[in-house]
């Protein structure tokens, strides 16, 4: 009976955001377990759209045991901090020293980790790790589509596998594919051919959506073009608003014959850089686009996309850019959530639902909070399980939460950020999504997974934060010379 380790390191990292990822934030988790070692990790992740459970539970009837190391995640945010990274990559070095006469290991990774002393997070973990386990014994892992993969983490692991949808609702499905290429590794006791290739422009993260074309094309050819000899085929559509060299889009490829493989590499690498001019769509303006949402709701709601503070992509979940816009407008029947404000939702709790309060909601990311007089309708303990497609059977632990109203809006308050992504997080407190008029999510597009269906329309709008759709309003210094910084856009010059 084969024995495989497993375990997990999770960080997306905008190297451009406000606030770092300490141990306490791994420790808390986000929208998805805190830290976890040992034998709990399976009750702990049992149920979830994540990699390792998908892989535990593909894992099972293979006959495999499955020998569990340290799962460790954190949600999105500015550079993990020296002290998290070595005590997780150190609590995974030690628990594989304690697996002994392990045939496998399979990794849950991002692949865009950016650490204070390591531009390549997992490149450097993986690294630390081969050197561990030496270079015979097989090592796969799965990423994040929105990996910003290197030479290095090629290098160090035996096989690579991406999610191809973005919503992410193929996560636990990643994870099962992972162990399936691995289980044909270890029954032909060899090791697969590898071809690597970056594309030369980054890609705005809203327009990487899988729901419409390009990426829907790009994607759905992925599968008709694994024939044998080809084992898998990914393409990491990359995540833009990370200042360091290998920060691009990538094609990966693995197969038994060397030269089909490069060739798969090359071919899929050249449709993708065919598609660069159609990765781009309508950007709204607050105040047109609530207008516009008011005229357009046809019974059921608008929804728009607040994308430059959205928590998946490192933002702090905090600026009010929208609510501003709404209250501007006089909007009607409106929400916005999550506006992540632990104080405010402490004060609304404090003065009880019915009660008005004054504060200063948000904002503390930018210097540009809300000062407003809000009625606190209800307060909840923020603890409920998401349904949606994304983030479903996840047990959310988000704080004190708050439904705050001030003229015709509601604003979700919570203690801890994560992204506006499912519809369960404004159910908890009291408000039904498709009978609102006009819905603010703070997300990119995960969201589109669980609101979609019950959307009249959805624009993208582009308020203050930190995850700018238009990449050459930001300061990067790091970026591989000659890149393009937006599709068909201009090149990075050091």
């Amino acid at each position: 009976m084969p024995r495989i380790a497993v375990g997990a390191f999770q960080h997306e990292t905008n190297t451009f955001a406000p606030t770092r990822a300490s141990f306490a934030h791994f420790e808390r988790g986000g929208g998805w377990p805190g830290l976890t070692r040992g034998g709990k990790i399976f009750d702990t992740v049992a149920g979830m759209n994540i990699p390792i459970t998908g892989f535990i539970d593909a894992a099972r009837p293979l006959g495999w045991e499955l020998v569990p190391l340290t799962y460790a995640q954190a949600s999105p945010s500015a550079q993990v901090t020296d002290d998290a990274f070595e005590r997780i990559a150190g609590m995974l070095i030690e628990d594989l020293k304690g697996a002994r006469g392990i045939d496998a290991l399979f990794l849950d990774l991002h692949g865009a980790a950016v650490i204070e002393s390591h531009e390549d997070g997992e490149g450097e973990l993986l690294r630390r790790i081969r050197a561990l386990i030496g270079p015979e014994l097989p090592l796969v892992a799965s990423l994040d589509l929105h990996a910003n993969v290197t030479p290095e983490m090629m290098a160090h692991a035996d096989l690579l596998v991406s999610y191809r949808t973005y919503p992410h609702v193929d996560m636990a499905e990643t994870g099962a594919r992972a162990a399936l290429l691995l289980d044909r590794l270890l029954k032909a006791k060899r090791k697969p051919a590898k071809a690597f290739r970056q594309l030369p422009f980054l890609i705005p993260g809203v327009w990487q959506c899988t729901l419409v074309d390009p990426a829907q094309a790009i994607y759905g050819s992925l599968e008709p073009r694994e024939r044998d000899p080809i084992l898998s085929l990914s393409f990491n559509a990359g995540f833009a608003p990370a200042d360091i060299f290998h920060s691009a889009p990538s094609v990966l490829a693995y197969g038994w014959d060397e030269a089909a493989t490069e060739r798969a590499a090359e071919t899929l690498a050249r449709d993708i850089a065919a598609a660069e001019p159609d990765f781009r769509g309508k950007v709204w303006d607050p105040r047109e686009a609530v207008r516009h949402a008011m005229r357009a709701s046809d019974g059921r709601p608008v929804v728009l996309a607040d994308t430059q503070d959205n928590p998946g992509a490192g933002t702090d979940s905090d600026t009010v850019g929208i609510l501003e816009a709404l209250t501007a407008e006089r909007a009607e029947n409106a929400a916005m959530g999550l506006v992540a404000d632990a104080e405010a939702a402490r004060i609304a709790h404090q003065a009880g639902e019915g009660a008005e309060i004054a504060v200063k909601l948000g904002g503390k990311s930018d210097g540009r909070p809300f000062a407003g007089t809000f009625k606190v309708v209800k307060t909840t303990d923020g603890r409920f399980t998401a349904t949606g497609p994304f983030y479903g059977g996840s047990r959310m632990e988000l704080g004190p939460m708050a439904r705050l109203a001030i003229g015709g809006v509601d604003v979700v308050v919570a203690s801890k950020k994560v992204q506006a992504a499912d519809q369960a997080m404004f159910r908890h407190v009291g408000i039904e999504p498709a009978q609102k008029r006009v819905l603010v999510l703070k997300s990119s597009v995960h969201f589109r997974a669980d609101f979609q269906p019950i959307a009249a329309e959805v624009l993208v709008v582009a308020a203050p934060g930190a995850n700018p759709i238009d990449h050459t309003t930001l300061p990067y210094k790091r970026l591989r010379p000659g890149i393009r910084l937006m599709p068909m856009g201009p090149e990075f010059r050091p």
